[in-house]
């Protein structure tokens, strides 16, 4: 009994040090479970979220429903930085006499149609225990995901498209432009009784029968669908009138970007494409999806920031039936900028009309403005069948195709031959190692020094036995600018080269391959040194490069900036005093001899009605052993005289059994005859 008596006074004790010890700010808070509600809301742990709910919330929806509706929802509307604060109480409670607290909640978050922010009520309610202990629970409302939503309505994103900007030459002509394309396709209801229709349009559309089949087998076609088999130009209407004329097929536009200038501006302008996963990702946060398009190639790849446009969203709340009610967010579209190029598509197109059979590349400039008129590759492709749709059999053929035509040989550098000739005279005459009357006296059409070990020896194709300036560009003799190149030096000639700026980035839009002096920068051998005095050796230019190096010659001794955006602005030099005045002079009338002179190099063919031009020819040779035949390639660079305003550089790779340099000199007057008659 008494031990009973002292284990109760015990427990007595021990129950009011305890409740001596729980004191009202220790109770349960509505603000406490608000907080653990808002931080899984912030880390979008909906569970967590949903086990915080009153039980007559969680009657109206189960957990699984709760968790996708947000999710969906989040997901949809691209919900990102989320923000959410609340109100917390100022005043003291009794907390163990309230029954429900209401908290005013605010949001803010990043979405697809822009910023949305918006304020709420939550309303908690206090349950209490069996141990006769509470807590409080969320009574969670639709309108608590965003504002004005209710039971039985729905979130819906409506994407508001925007337009890619076009890009268009020098006179407004469209070059990349948003146009229409028409789908082919079929009506599987009147297809009954008719059976030869899709034998008749796969060979048509050269597709296999098979993938049309595989077209009509796909779920979601009915009988009454138009399902479509291919698309084609808008500009094929010699195709889409047989097509039609099927029973069963049908057509119908659709938006599509569209190269009027096809592959004469392939390489330059390139083509747009639905953007890969890897593009996507590295593109992140730049407002691209699954189903944007992006610049692959060309221009339409190197100013894709500008072309592209952002397209706008409207985030809005839809009755069952999906009408709207209520707009929650909504930004407008914004279109991509126009750009109008300095390149004129005639001279593109005549460019590569001459070029087309051949594998080459063409540079068109005027050489007083810099303005850049063409830029040509051969072979080529044509961008609008990657718009339209290739096949694999199409893309392989042309992956796999000898020419390359997927190579953009105007970006690239190569051997220059003799086309270099006019700027290893230039320095010449400013180094003081020739005169333009200093005579060269060579015998014979072979020639090496004494000490010069092996069979090493250079050649020309005529056999003057005294050469100067003028009768060595003209004839183009090798002998006499490898001798020239020995009586510069390695010094001089490398500073010289780097005057017309070798080894510097050509400042232009569209990047270019850095034309070399040799591969490691120097020139590491005497005989490389006289190879390089007439384009061999290890020198390559890119075709650009060469062209405004010419420029030198019809402005003064300045070379002139290049330009491809067309601007209102007046012309700029990129080098200055690359050549002095007099050696301007000297150097440009010995460009029209070799175009005028029966001598010259670039004499034939002759074609009536052609404008005066001056320009020197070139021959590189690509072998690995000095005497054997090689492949080789032949350039010609020339620009008119009278009031200079069209200067073309072209280079045609393998013309040995086509006449040599000669065969590329016709093409390129052609062009001027063409384009200056």
């Amino acid at each position: 009994m008494y031990k009973k008596f002292i284990l109760g006074m015990i427990l007595s004790f021990g129950l009011a040090i305890m409740l001596a010890g729980c004191t009202k700010d220790d109770l349960p808070k509505p603000e406490t479970t608000f907080s653990k509600y808002v931080k899984a809301w912030k880390t979008q742990n909906f569970s967590e979220m949903y086990a915080l709910l009153s039980k007559s919330a969680k009657a109206d929806i189960s957990e699984d429903q709760f968790v996708k509706r947000y999710k969906d929802i989040f997901g949809g509307i691209e919900a990102q930085d989320l923000k959410i604060t609340f109100d917390k109480p100022k005043e003291k409670r009794d907390l163990e006499k309230m029954k429900q607290e209401t908290l005013t909640y605010h949001v803010k978050m990043n979405t697809i149609a822009g910023p949305i922010t918006f304020s709420g009520k939550a309303t908690l309610t206090k349950v209490n225990q069996k141990d006769k202990s509470f807590k409080w629970t969320v009574n969670w409302k639709p309108d608590m995901i965003l504002p004005g939503l209710k039971e039985g309505q729905f979130i819906r994103v409506k994407t508001i498209p925007s337009e890619r900007g076009e890009i268009v030459d020098t006179n407004g002509n469209g070059l990349a432009i948003n146009g229409e394309a028409v789908q082919i396709g079929l009506y599987p209801k009147e297809l009954e009784g008719h059976a030869d229709t899709k034998a008749r349009l796969a060979k048509l559309l050269h597709i296999p029968e098979s993938s049309i089949e595989d077209a009509l087998s796909a779920g979601w076609v009915t009988p009454e669908s138009f399902v479509p088999v291919k698309t084609v130009s808008a500009l094929d209407t010699d195709l889409i009138d047989q097509a039609v004329k099927l029973t069963g097929v049908l057509t119908q536009k659709k938006n599509a970007r569209v190269y009027p200038c096809g592959a004469a501006c392939s390489h330059l302008i390139g083509y747009v494409g639905t953007i890969t996963k890897e593009e996507l990702d590295k593109n992140k946060g730049k407002g691209y999806n699954a189903q944007s398009l992006i610049g692959k190639r060309g221009l339409e790849q190197l100013f894709e920031n500008q072309l592209r446009g952002i397209d706008g969203a409207e985030i809005y709340i839809a009755d069952e039936n999906g009408n709207p009610l209520k707009t929650i967010a909504k930004k407008q579209a914004k279109n991509g900028e126009d750009i109008q190029l300095t390149i004129d598509a005639e001279v593109q197109k005549t460019l590569y009309n001459q070029l087309k059979k051949d594998t080459g590349t063409a540079v068109a400039i005027n050489p007083k403005t810099g303005e850049v008129l063409g830029l040509v590759s051969t072979p080529a492709f044509d961008p609008n069948q990657f718009i339209l749709g290739m096949t694999q059999t199409e893309y392989n053929q042309l992956v796999n195709n000898p020419g390359k035509p997927l190579l953009n040989r105007f970006t690239a550098k190569f051997p220059p031959g003799s086309s270099i000739k006019p700027l290893i005279s230039a320095i010449g005459l400013e180094t003081g190692a020739i005169t333009p009357d200093t005579v060269m006296k060579i015998s014979g059409k072979t020639w090496k020094k004494a000490n010069w070990k092996g069979d090493f020896h250079i050649t020309r194709v005529d056999s003057l036995p005294e050469v100067n300036l003028r009768d060595a560009l003209v004839h183009s003799d090798n002998i006499y600018f490898a001798r020239l190149a020995l009586s510069i030096g390695k010094v001089k000639l490398i500073n010289g080269l780097k005057d017309f700026g070798f080894g510097e980035k050509l400042p232009f839009a569209y990047p270019m391959e850095t034309s070399q002096i040799a591969n490691n920068g120097t020139i590491t051998s005497e005989a490389m040194l006289a190879n390089s005095g007439y384009g061999q050796g290890e020198i390559e230019m890119n075709p650009l490069h060469l062209a405004l190096t010419y420029t030198a010659f019809v402005n003064n001794g300045n070379i002139i900036k290049p330009q491809l955006i067309k601007k209102d602005s007046k012309p700029e030099y990129w080098l200055k005093n690359v050549i002095p005045s007099s050696a301007v002079k000297t150097i440009y009338n010995d460009l029209v001899q070799i175009v005028a002179s029966p001598e010259g190099t670039a004499y034939n063919p002759r074609i009536d009605n052609l404008p005066p031009l001056a320009g020197k020819t070139g021959t590189a040779e690509l072998k690995e052993k000095q005497g054997e035949k090689g492949k080789e390639d032949g350039w010609f660079v020339a620009f008119n005289t009278n009031q200079p305003s069209l200067e073309i550089a072209m280079m045609i790779e393998g013309v040995q059994d086509k006449g040599g340099s000669h065969y590329v000199v016709g093409k390129v007057k052609n062009a001027f005859h063409t384009l200056l008659k």
